[in-house]
Order: C-alpha cells, then structure tokens, then sequence
C-alpha cells in the first residue's frame, strides 16, 4: 500500500571494491611497473650470487629477500591503491609524521654500515631508512598544504609546505644524504610550479640550491670526495664508477649473455645503485631502453591523467609522486653513466633493497589511487562552463 502511494523506494547498490579498482585503475601503469619487478628479480639473478658467496650466504639469498620485499611492496601497493584520495592523505600524515619522527632520532640510534652516512635503522635480520617512507607521506602532506592554501580564506599552505621542505631537507644534510634531500626539494618544487609560483621565485630557490651545494661542498668532506670524483677527467678502472662504465661500454647493442658478465663479481653495490650495469653489460643497450621506456610510460601516463583531475590536491600530489619517481630513475642511470655524481639512489622496483621497494610500493600506490577513473567532468569543462 505505502509502494502504491509513495512508490517505491529506490535500493542503492555498491559496486564490490575489487571490480571498481580494476575498472578505475590506471592498467597500462600498473602493468609497466609489475614488468619492472619482473626485470629486477631476473637482474637480481644475475647480480647477487657473487656477493652472497663473498658473505658465506646462500647462491640465491638476496634473490629471495628481494622476492620477499618485493611481495610486501606489491600488497602495499595493491591495498593503497584501492583506498580513497582522503584515505591515501590520512595515511600519508601518519606515515609521514612516523617517518619524520625516525629521521629526527638517526643521529642517536642510527647506523652507517660503514659507508660514511648515517641513514639506516639496523634491526639485526634487516634495516630501515625512514628517509624512503618519509618521501611519498611529504609529498601529500604538502600537496594538502599547497591546495588549502588556494582556499578562499585557506591557511598559508605554500609558506608552511616551504618551512616544512627546508627542515626536512636540512636533517637529510645532516646525514648526510644530499641525494634524497634534492630529491624532496626538487618534489616540493614542482609541486609548487604547478600550483601556480612564479617562475621568478622557483629562480631564486635555483640560485640558493647552488649556493647550498657550495657550502657542502665546502663543509662536507663525503660531498666533496663524490663531487671531485664525478668532475675528475679520468676515472680509476678500479672505482665503482670504473667498473661500471666498462661494463655498460662491454655490453654494446646486445650484451655479452645471460650470465657471461663480470662487473657482477667487481661491484659490491651492483645489485643495488649499479644494476642497470649489469643489465647493459649482460643484455645489452636493448634492454637498457626496454626499461627506460617502461620508466617513461609510467611517467607519461600519470601526467596525461592527472592533468584532466579537478581536484588541486589530487593534482599536485600526483604530480610530484609521479615527478620524484621519474627523477630518481634518471638520476640512478644517469650516475651509472657519469652523467651525474654518485648519489646512493636505487632503481626503483629494480634494484635490491626492503626500505626502498616497500617505500616506492606505497608511493606508486598512492599514485595510482589519484589517477583511478572518478565520476567528474574533464578538467576543460570548466574552462567551458566559465566561458573561457
């Protein structure tokens, strides 16, 4: 009787999540950066046994632990990206006030392993780096600054997003880990060319970046050794930057073969910074650009999408996930080359590590979560519906 009166009462129906993810999921992304996993455990195949014989460790052992972590990075990327924009911001705060937490305490309960920089947390069966959880859990944090500020009567995000940068980027000097502290300034950066800085400004931080290196140079005898051996016109044969030259120079167009390579059994981090050494030396300049291109597609394809996103924080957030995952891709092959002085970067999802490839799971996750197909206009329909 009441159906006849009033009629009937509409039943909204959720769609399940995993359907929706898939439908809403950028699938060309996800499949370039699983194809990447794939080309880091091959490569870890070939570059890990000589360094687990060195350590009286099983043949395939760091094989296996990048299999483990890859694993965990795979779910931590599979779960974030199904989680909502405001979802992906809260995590991100938590993390990144986690991360900042662990950064600060370094200098008291942090470790070198001998290489110089205090960057690492030693747990005994593994180690952490927080500098890698706090890069994706900045980036949003800051992209939510950045957007607030554009807020009629919104806070002053982008000066608290540059007070947070400069403080960030100033423990990471302390390290010192100059490579992961331009890699948060060059985010914010491009955060903050997107959100609509003029150009004179990101100018003047240019100039007071160069002025920055001057005085590391200067004060900071493990930045100025890289430096010198990166402007040095002559490379020893038996430094790591010799080795892998020689390496990329032996492999030409096709390689010398799956196994038949040496600078494996020379370089102690050719599972880790130098891999794509391995992969010229022993597959040549073919796959070389394989993974170049997979880096490139993924790039191109975030970008393509986030520019049709209305929302600013999605976009700037986006953005600089997508921009800070690009740059330390060309700047770990680009050191490999001598193109850029040595940074301690890894290849993401190629190169060995557990910090690394959790971190990047997660931050590749969140990247993926921000270009899932939502139901809105295309970004030009409000320049249409202005009139514009």
């Amino acid at each position: 009787m009441t159906e006849m009166v009033y009629g009937t009462i509409p039943v909204h129906t959720s769609e399940p999540v995993l359907p929706k993810w898939w439908r809403t999921i950028d699938k060309w992304t996800l499949s370039f950066i699983l194809i990447l996993f794939g080309f880091g455990i091959l490569l870890g195949l070939a570059a890990s046994p000589p360094l687990a014989a060195k350590n009286g460790l099983p043949p395939f052992h760091y094989v296996q632990r990048q299999a483990i972590f890859g694993g965990m990075a795979m779910i931590a990327l599979f779960l974030t990206s199904m989680m909502t924009p405001v979802m992906v911001r809260r995590l991100a705060v938590f993390g990144f006030l986690l991360a900042l937490l662990g950064l600060v305490m370094l200098p008291f309960f942090g470790t070198d392993f001998g290489k110089g920089a205090t960057r690492w947390y030693s747990l005994g069966f593994a180690s952490i780096q927080p500098s890698e959880f706090l890069k994706p859990g900045f980036v949003v944090v800051a992209a939510w600054m950045m957007a607030a500020s554009q807020e009629i009567n919104g806070p002053p995000g982008r000066s608290w997003s540059l007070i947070l940068t400069v403080t960030i980027v100033m423990f990471l000097a302390l390290q010192p880990d100059f490579g992961q502290a331009s890699l948060i300034l060059f985010g914010w950066m491009v955060m903050y060319f997107v959100a609509g800085a003029p150009i004179v400004l990101l100018v003047v931080l240019a100039m007071m970046v160069v002025l920055g290196g001057g005085f590391a140079y200067n004060s900071s005898e493990h930045f100025a050794r890289r430096i010198d051996g990166f402007l040095s016109p002559d490379v020893a044969p038996t430094t790591q930057l010799g080795y892998a030259s020689n390496a990329i120079r032996e492999g030409g167009f096709f390689g010398v073969g799956v196994g038949g390579g040496e600078v494996k059994f020379s370089l102690p981090d050719a599972h880790t910074d130098f891999i794509i050494a391995v992969a010229a030396e022993e597959y040549g300049l073919v796959l070389v650009l394989v993974i170049i291109l997979l880096y490139v597609g993924v790039v191109v394809r975030s970008l393509w999408r986030l520019m049709k996103e209305r929302d600013m924080f999605i976009r700037l957030a986006g953005t600089g996930l997508v921009a800070m995952f690009g740059v330390q891709a060309m700047i770990n092959m680009g050191v490999a080359v001598r193109l850029l002085p040595a940074k301690g970067m890894t290849l993401p999802f190629v190169s060995y590590g557990g910090s690394s490839l959790i971190a990047m799971g997660i931050a590749v996750g969140m990247l993926l979560a921000f270009t899932r197909t939502r139901p809105q206009g295309e970004i030009s329909d409000i320049w249409r519906g202005s009139g514009k």
